[in-house]
């Protein structure tokens, strides 16, 4: 029964992610919700109490979708700097196909300053950055010789991250988001890394990435929470 109702609210998340990014939080509606579930509006207020709470939930699911991913590269023996370059690429990615990144982005700019909160678009992102930023600092890899005192990059890369969001949304083709996102790497660590060190990195997309053009390998992996799973019923 547990493992149902799970399901279920898998569902009616990632529908409400859709219909959010598509009409945008005010114009998308419970019954639309639902309907695009497959369910009806009392299954979708069983597991969500308003619409509100709705958009605060994808926003969070984004949230533990990126903070994983970061997760997982450094798990997997990449540098701070390397998982800075691929996390680019993953949002470029997920921009791309799918709904609960997009979505994330729309709530936080439609509520505005409406209800500040953690969970915002702009938020989780900027901690992954400063995380990241921080532990390359402590690893040696960035120049030393730089006044830009240490928001500075910061500052740069939270730009970069906004600028790729801004891309996707004038409808630019995933394969050259993901490509400009690559593009970005060389000048990004000259100005990153001590002289001489930018071969260290590679800046196409990780060969697990789709993006990458390389053969597929295994996805990043992405909470149980956040899958895609069969509409049923609650």
């Amino acid at each position: 029964m547990q493992a149902r109702s799970e399901r279920t609210r898998r569902t009616l998340l990632r529908a409400g992610a859709e219909m959010f990014h598509r009409n945008g939080y005010a114009k998308a509606t419970l019954a639309q919700i639902a309907a695009a579930a497959g369910m009806t509006k009392g299954a979708l207020y069983f597991h969500f109490a308003s619409k509100e709470g709705l958009a605060d939930a994808v926003q969070e699911h984004g949230s533990a979708m990126l903070r994983e991913y970061v997760g997982e590269r450094l798990r997997e023996g990449a540098s701070p700097v390397q998982a800075l370059v691929d996390l680019t690429h993953w949002l470029a990615r997920t921009l791309y196909e799918d709904p609960v990144i997009r979505a994330g982005f729309r709530i936080a700019a439609e509520r505005g300053g409406e209800r500040p909160s953690s969970a915002g678009a702009a938020g989780p992102w900027l901690d992954e950055v400063r995380l990241l930023l921080a532990r390359a600092r402590r690893a040696g890899e960035l120049r030393t010789d730089r006044t830009w005192g240490p928001e500075g990059p910061e500052t740069l890369l939270a730009a970069i991250l906004c600028g790729l969001h801004v891309l996707s949304a004038t409808g630019i083709p995933g394969p050259e988001l993901a490509r400009r996102a690559g593009a970005l790497w060389g000048p990004l660590l000259s100005a990153l890394v001590p002289p001489g060190a930018e071969t260290r990195y590679r800046t196409a997309p990780p060969r697990t990435d789709p993006a990458s053009g390389h053969p597929p390998g295994p996805r990043a992996h992405v909470p149980a929470s956040l899958a895609p799973c069969p509409t049923t019923a609650a």
